[in-house]
């Protein structure tokens, strides 16, 4: 799980400072995984190293990570809850906006949320989630 704090500035004007929770199952890992041509893993490589850069194919990809991490950890920390509503209230906010340009213009930032938001297992037992540590 990624706890990740995000300033932005909301629509009256004020800078806000929140913190936001992202995380990937072995369930929506696995679904990522195979919604790709080739593998997830192997579509942001080919992003990563073709000479010319295919701006829609990372807003997709970026666009489609964010939406199925984003989502509210319950009190207890037994849940992590997500809903289309959820995740549609959070894309109306500026703090949405921020982290996809962060996402989509910084590979550092980019690595770092992947890695924060896959959860950590040995290779025999999840092989897609080490290959997006990996990245």
């Amino acid at each position: 799980m990624l706890k990740k704090e995000i300033t932005y500035t909301d629509f009256n004007g004020e800078e806000q400072t929140k913190t936001f929770y992202f995380n990937l199952n072995k369930a929506e890992i696995t679904e990522l995984e195979l919604s790709e041509e080739g593998g997830l893993v192997e579509t942001i490589e080919r992003i990563s190293s073709a000479p010319v850069v295919n701006g829609q194919e990372i807003i997709r990809i970026f666009k489609k990570i964010i939406l199925l991490s984003y989502g509210v950890k319950s009190e207890d920390g037994q849940r992590f809850i997500k809903s289309p509503e959820l995740t549609n209230e959070f894309v109306q906010t500026n703090a949405y906006s921020e982290l996809f340009v962060e996402l989509a213009s910084d590979a550092d930032a980019a690595s770092a949320f992947i890695t924060g938001i896959v959860p950590k297992m040995p290779e025999k037992q999840n092989p897609p989630s080490n290959k997006l540590q990996n990245l």
